[in-house]
């Protein structure tokens, strides 16, 4: 070893992208190893779907395969492959099928009587399931399944396949956690999207989206809002109100959506000889914008929109920065009449908007009942076109 004196200067940043590199490669090998492990988990749930269809004559034989497979593998790999894991693993393989898991790491449109293998190997669709023979492409199926085994696990318990597709490609594009998706999950998120009419135009335009295309206010904020994670009494201040959504600040950005981001709460303004405070300043990534929100345990009054007004005009004149949108209102109550609503926001020089918020979960007959209408609206304009 030299005795060359190293510059402390330069070693520091040669540490640093060392340390670095390590870590990242660390963690790329990390997710790389669940998701191979997820798609072995599938493949594992194809192999017991293709065996159980070989015995389907024998009442109960499902059943007794699973006991027996749980014993003799947790006997040789130990923990991870009890009776309930694999039904999970049997579950996910029939929530996300041959035909269209090996279709998507293909990345080739079969026809519809036709299955691409991971490996390349077309096969008919029928015989999917039965190609028992051929070696999966692990690093090709794990692709396509790049969620963490507890998420797709949650997934599960999705009923429809549409709300499950919806929810999976949330949790990827909003970057979920695992109690993330478990409460949008819980909370309803994909049937509360069809209670509003903004959030149902939205789906319907994310559909056939084109690159380029602008995000508006009324597509960006939702109606109605769900708080039930806040647990606060039946009756309550607009400073309660205030109070909980900081105390449960991470919860309630979840529900603001991915694009928001806190900026402060009580934000001083002085009008002449007047004194103003407003409840919550977010900023909003896509819109680029500020968004200022006011808290109304209340009904909406036409009222409040000239409070608002008065907000976001000086906020655009003293708070918005170079290269930002004008500022957004957002007046979030307990209740509005669509009409008073309609007349008091429409028209004016700021974009103000109000949304609904809810302190409980609405009742499984409400959405069944709201779902329909959307549909039948939203069909009728797909008609009317």
């Amino acid at each position: 070893m030299t005795n060359v004196a190293i510059e402390p200067g330069d070693y520091a940043g040669l540490h640093k992208d060392v340390v670095s590199v390590v870590e990242s490669a660390r963690s790329t090998a990390a997710r790389n190893v669940n998701a191979v492990m997820t798609a072995a988990y599938w493949e594992i749930g194809r192999r017991i779907v293709a065996s159980e269809q070989g015995g389907q004559a024998r009442a109960g034989y499902g059943q007794a395969l699973i006991a027996r497979l749980a014993e003799d593998l947790t006997r040789r790999f130990g923990r991870g492959f009890g009776r309930a894991n694999l039904a999970s693993m049997r579950a996910f393989y029939s929530a996300w099928p041959a035909a269209e898991i090996f279709q998507t790491v293909s990345g080739k449109s079969a026809a519809p009587e036709n299955v691409q293998t991971p490996s390349g190997k077309s096969l008919p669709a029928k015989d999917a399931v039965d190609a028992m023979s051929i070696a999966p492409d692990y690093m090709a199926l794990a692709t396509r399944f790049t969620l963490p085994w507890s998420a797709y696990v949650r997934l599960l318990s999705v009923k429809t396949a549409a709300a499950r597709a919806f929810y999976e490609t949330e949790a990827l594009r909003e970057g979920w956690s695992v109690r993330q998706l478990d409460r949008q999950i819980s909370s309803q998120l994909y049937e509360r999207l069809a209670l509003s009419r903004n959030k149902a135009a939205l789906l319907r335009k994310a559909a056939d989206a084109q690159p380029g295309d602008l995000l508006t206010p009324e597509e960006a904020i939702r109606d109605p809002f769900v708080l039930e994670f806040l647990d606060i009494k039946d009756e309550y201040s607009e400073s309660d109100l205030e109070e909980a959504l900081i105390r449960h600040l991470a919860d309630f950005l979840l529900e603001l959506g991915d694009d928001f981001a806190f900026v402060g709460r009580q934000r001083r303004l002085r009008i002449d000889d007047t004194w103003f405070r407003v409840d919550l300043v977010f900023f909003h990534r896509r819109l680029k914008c500020l968004v200022i929100i006011d808290l109304k345990v209340g009904r909406f009054s036409y009222a409040d929109a000239g409070q608002m007004h008065l907000y976001l005009n000086y906020a655009r004149e003293h708070w918005m920065k170079p290269g930002e949108n004008p500022p957004v209102g957002l007046i979030l109550c307990a209740e509005k009449g669509a009409a008073e609503a309609h007349y008091a926001l429409d028209n004016l020089p700021n974009k103000i908007l109000a949304a609904e918020y809810q302190t409980v979960l609405p009742d499984e007959a409400t959405i069944v009942k709201e779902l329909e209408r959307t549909r039948a609206e939203l069909e009728r304009r797909t008609g009317a076109s």
